[in-house]
């Protein structure tokens, strides 16, 4: 069986990133998969003369195994002023300090959500731009606006944000196979 695993772009213990990652990994029938939180990955702030002082942190080892070992990402960005947030950056950089390829070419779902209109559209974009040059096989892309209106604990209220979604996961399923 297919190993997943999926996460959000942020640290809140709220996040509607890490909703909306998790309601994503659901609908994926037949794998397993792993709701990675980056608050149990907490890091010093990356700094070359951290780096060169006290080496790199055993947890951005662990997360970066996770990757390897998965067969495929979710991951859902939160957008801070417009780019990614610091705890996913932090995360990022140490990883990219083990491995310039991070993503080891694992298929990835990238999605994003905000409480605003354009759903995190710009990180998104960054992410969309990043990402393959540091192993990143983006098969499918996916941003949710409004929040709060479109998203209910039953899933997304919109039906054409739902069926893009839906067609965006069966991408992705189709990828992992």
């Amino acid at each position: 069986m297919n190993k997943i695993i999926a996460f959000a772009g942020s640290n809140s213990s709220v996040s509607i990133n890490k909703q909306l990652a998790v309601y994503a990994a659901n609908q994926i029938n037949d794998v397993t998969v792993s709701i990675i939180d980056l608050n149990d990955y907490t890091l010093p702030l990356y700094g070359f003369d951290h780096e060169k002082e006290h080496g790199i942190p055993e947890k951005a080892q662990i997360f970066l195994n996770l990757i390897k070992e998965s067969d495929g990402i979710i991951l859902s960005l939160a957008e801070h002023n417009g780019a990614y947030s610091t705890a996913f950056k932090n995360i990022f950089d140490w990883m990219s300090r083990i491995d310039g390829k991070l993503w080891s070419d694992k298929p990835m779902l990238l999605m994003a959500t905000s409480p605003g209109g354009r759903g995190g559209a710009t990180v998104l974009e960054i992410a969309k731009g990043r990402f393959p040059y540091m192993g990143g096989n983006i098969v499918a892309t996916f941003s949710l606006p409004n929040f709060n209106d479109n998203f209910s604990e039953a899933g997304i209220k919109d039906q054409a944000l739902q069926t893009r979604l839906k067609d965006a996961v069966a991408v992705f399923q189709q990828a992992i196979k």
